[in-house]
């Protein structure tokens, strides 16, 4: 009896430890530590005034390599690639921008293209880098990235494309089938929040009404309630929630910096305007590894994934000088696996000075 009381309390202090590293880290996440890394490696904030006005927010490292410059995805901002910006640094002179209509960038709809963002950033480029750079790009920011490899081949050395939606960016490209995720999830959430009244935090209104958060069954009018109170008591704060994993949160930590006009005109298809995918990536001559995440599809037939296989194959097949790497990650794969993402720039930079 003695040995089974025991053990019984070896499992009752282990399942206690096991929930307060939980509880701790849905409070204090990883993104916290990342953050303070990033400093310490010598990350500084900056700003550059474009000539038309328009403002660039961007952190910038030490030069310590050739550049690099890194292009977020949507509803975040440069501080998203804090788990690889320490590391990246020992290598390279590293740019992480802030695309507009995010962070500290200049939040003006007139601006929010693939288009007008890609001539902003090669004024950046121009003036700020001054230099030959190697660009990355997750996400829209991958699409950002083939922009610039295509239309500014004398400014750019490589393009690392992270999960683009390559041929799933348009809004008929996106309902095709079942949808895919970011449609269902992000632009019909944000078109239908914009066109209604009864709610003015886009983050409740999100956790009432997101696709996501429709898949979390019984246990979802405990988290929009829990993410009501919070920001009914915090509304400038992003939600941490004790209880609830700070994955299912995190984006909302950095929404309050993103416009939402910025996700209408990816509902609408504005944002690619006069922007042909398939002459684009014909047109980047330079060298390019091309991060696919494994694609995997809802239940629901939903596609949980930037692209499809086909349409994958599709992108490697229109690139002239491209690796494809695929791995089993969700969509962030900077954050998801920072050792893949940084062993690929580092592959990518030795494609670059081997010539091959």
């Amino acid at each position: 009896m003695q040995i089974v009381l025991l053990v019984l309390g070896f499992v009752v202090i282990g399942i206690a430890a096991i929930l307060s590293y939980f509880f701790y880290r849905n409070l204090h996440p990883l993104d916290d530590h990342y953050l303070k890394q990033t400093t310490a490696a010598g990350f500084t904030p900056k700003t550059a005034i474009l000539d038309n006005g328009s403002t660039l927010s961007y952190g910038e490292g030490p030069d310590n390599g050739p550049a690099l410059l890194l292009i977020h995805g949507q509803g975040v901002s440069w501080e998203d690639y804090a788990a690889v910006l320490p590391e990246l640094s020992k290598n390279f002179h590293v740019f992480a921008v802030d695309c507009f209509g995010h962070g500290q960038s200049s939040h003006d709809p007139t601006l929010y293209s693939c288009a007008a963002n890609g001539q902003a950033l090669i004024w950046f480029m121009e003036h700020r880098i001054g230099k030959k750079c190697l660009v990355s790009g997750h996400s829209s920011g991958g699409i950002l990235a083939a922009w610039l490899g295509a239309n500014a081949p004398n400014l750019v050395s490589g393009v690392l494309l992270e999960d683009p939606p390559l041929f799933a960016v348009t809004p008929a490209e996106m309902q095709q089938g079942a949808g895919c995720f970011a449609w269902k999830d992000t632009f019909m959430t944000i078109h239908s929040f914009k066109n209604q009244t009864d709610e003015t935090d886009f983050v409740v209104y999100y956790f009432k009404n997101g696709y996501m958060v429709s898949l979390f069954g019984g246990l979802k009018e405990k988290v929009v309630a829990a993410v009501e109170t919070f920001r009914a008591e915090h509304p400038d704060q992003g939600p941490r929630i004790y209880w609830i994993p700070y994955s299912w949160l995190r984006l909302m930590n950095t929404i309050d910096r993103y416009d939402l006009a910025f996700g209408e005109h990816f509902y609408d298809g504005s944002w690619m305007n006069a922007v042909d995918q398939e002459a684009l990536l014909k047109a980047i001559s330079c060298p390019t590894i091309y991060l696919k995440a494994k694609t995997n599809y809802g239940k629901d037939g939903v596609l949980y994934a930037a692209n499809t296989d086909e349409d994958a194959n599709k992108v490697q097949a229109l690139l002239p000088d491209c690796e494809t790497l695929t791995i089993k990650s969700g969509h962030d794969i900077h954050y998801e696996h920072p050792d893949f993402f940084i062993s690929a720039l580092n592959n990518l930079q030795t494609k670059i000075k081997s010539g091959k």
